[in-house]
């Protein structure tokens, strides 16, 4: 009897650990999936959820669904307005002095933890295709089909280990093959897993090259100017007024606006700019090229005809850029309908979190500019757009201040893992019913290193609350200004120098600066007013020096 009891009582427990076991699985299994898309240089000007008056010429419904469906984040921006620094925080949670990557070439440690390590130690089915640019393996990875360094828009070349590791050049365009990859990988997972899929597009990225099918979009289309179009930067200082972001004259007539008949082989830069479009332009087959120059060719006769000067060109100059930028924003909005249309089909939309984001803003004009990389809010700012409707309500929007090492953080708590302790990010996750914790952060902090190179833009770092920003702009000036991995010989960032300093791209003096401008954002939401120094201001500046000053000592900042 007392066996028999016994055993009676290891049947019982052994049916209780086989009936528990498929609850544990259910359990696992409604972990939330996470796709993650990012684009390449996205403003959130450019989407019309966000309701500049450019955007609504030129909408994005399917973008626009996510926060219809989901939340739309008006404060969120980067700790670092560059796109691999933006990346390397994305992964690690943390900020770029931290993770090494302060620069747009080699320098991420590579002993720090990513995200993906853990959710892929945790179950998790994990991927990434399109724009790696960490130039380092892809870590915690299943699967990874990333584009060699920036990509190409045509027939770029892509590395995975479908292919070993190795390089191939497939045929297509980017956005279309990205978006192929994904749902490759979607349908290739362990379906019993949870995933998280990064998809990276290499679109709107300089020097913006539309899909075939939308070369003629928005042809008849006049985009308004910025408010800011011409501004003078008359309060401001060298930072503002030297940089090589200027739609006037930064803008190149051959590589960014595709006029071929500006060539100028006396001049170093539009050499380097000729052999740049033509580098692209060979990649086409005979059938791209032609419906290529039906498009640009009587475009650009025209515009030779006219012989524009002054504002008549430089407003030119802007119409062009910008339809061409938004007609690459058009395949990327494509992209995330097919992405959700995959996830209808499949079952699987409302138990996957959906982010939609750049990794930085981008000038659409404002202030005379191109580009990115200044603390200035147009670049500062990034589009964050999340939807999961076991958590979020449609149609809602935070003005919490929120920023890319945040990413890491608010995956790691979706999937249930322990967020590591160095990382500097927080996750989101509270901030999805609405509501604003009590101790949600009041500022955010800003460092830009990447100087002397591309657009000339000066070294500087800063603080924004939700009203007020100061930004310091510091350092010495050109070559002199070089840190030690620009001066090494054989680094990417020494080859890039020398590339520029050969075609004659820096001027020839840059001086030493140090200086601060503080804005009032409500008052001054363009920027244009600096206060710092002025009577009645020297309260809260005082207070945003200390705020400064307390990030410095705490994440131990190594210059400034």
């Amino acid at each position: 009897m007392k066996v028999n009891s016994t055993l009676n009582l290891m049947l019982c427990s052994a049916a209780a650990l086989c009936s528990c076991a498929p609850k544990q699985q259910a359990q696992q299994d409604e972990r939330p999936n996470i796709l993650y898309i990012m684009c390449d240089d996205h403003s959130y000007q450019t989407i019309s959820a966000y309701g500049s008056a450019v955007s609504q010429l030129a909408p994005t419904p399917n973008i626009d669904r996510l926060a219809s469906e989901g939340m739309r984040f008006d404060c969120a921006f980067v700790e670092n307005s560059l796109s691999a620094p933006s990346r390397a925080a994305c992964m690690t949670g943390l900020y770029s002095h931290q993770n090494g990557q302060r620069h747009l070439a080699e320098g991420i440690d590579t002993t720090k933890t990513f995200f993906t390590e853990l959710l892929h130690d945790a179950g998790y089915n994990t991927g990434i295709v399109g724009k790696w640019h960490l130039m380092c393996e892809p870590k915690g990875f299943d699967y990874y089909h990333i584009l060699d360094d920036q990509g190409k828009y045509y027939h770029p070349t892509f590395k995975s280990n479908d292919f070993n590791g190795e390089y191939r050049q497939e045929q297509g365009y980017a956005t279309q093959l990205i978006t192929k990859h994904a749902t490759e990988f979607l349908d290739r997972r362990d379906k019993k897993k949870p995933f998280c899929l990064m998809v990276h597009h290499k679109a709107p990225h300089r020097n913006w090259m539309p899909e075939q099918k939308y070369l003629n979009l928005y042809d008849s289309v006049q985009f308004p100017l910025p408010e800011t179009f011409y501004d003078d930067y008359s309060t401001r200082g060298v930072a503002a007024r030297q940089q090589k972001m200027s739609i006037a004259d930064a803008l190149e007539m051959v590589q960014d606006l595709k006029v071929t008949q500006c060539y100028d082989f006396t001049r170093a830069e539009s050499r380097f700019s000729y052999n740049s479009l033509m580098g692209e332009l060979g990649r086409l087959t005979p059938e791209e090229r032609a419906a290529w120059d039906a498009h640009y060719s009587p475009r650009n006769e025209a515009f030779i005809k006219a012989n524009l000067k002054g504002k008549a060109l430089t407003e030119w100059k802007y119409q062009e850029y910008i339809r061409d930028y938004l007609r690459c924003i058009k395949s990327v909005d494509d992209s995330v309908g097919e992405l959700l249309a995959y996830l209808e089909k499949e079952g699987l939309l409302d138990n996957t979190v959906i982010v939609y984001t750049s990794d930085q803003g981008f000038w659409m004009g404002e202030h005379g500019w191109f580009d990115k990389r200044m603390m200035y809010e147009e670049s500062f700012r990034t589009p964050l757009l999340i939807r999961y409707p076991k958590q979020i309500q449609g149609g809602t929007h935070t003005d919490a201040l929120v920023q890319n090492i945040d990413f890491a953080p608010t995956f790691l708590n979706l999937a249930g893992v322990e967020v590591p302790a160095q990382m500097e990010g927080r996750s989101l996750m509270p901030l999805f019913d609405g509501s604003k914790p009590e101790d949600w952060r009041t500022s955010l902090y800003y460092h830009y290193y990447d100087y002397p190179t591309f657009h000339l833009v000066r070294r500087h770092d800063g603080v924004r609350t939700t009203r007020y920003k100061l930004i310091h702009f510091y350092g010495m000036g050109g070559y002199a200004g070089a840190d030690a991995d620009m001066r090494r010989e054989g680094t990417r960032e020494n080859r890039v120098y020398q590339m520029l300093n050969a075609a004659n791209y820096f001027p020839a003096t840059s001086p030493d600066i140090n200086y601060n401008e503080l804005y009032d954002l409500q008052t001054d939401p363009h920027e244009l007013n600096n206060l710092y120094g002025k009577p009645g201001y020297e309260k809260i500046t005082a207070e945003l020096q200390r705020e400064l000053d307390g990030y410095r000592i705490r994440l131990k900042i190594d210059e400034y």
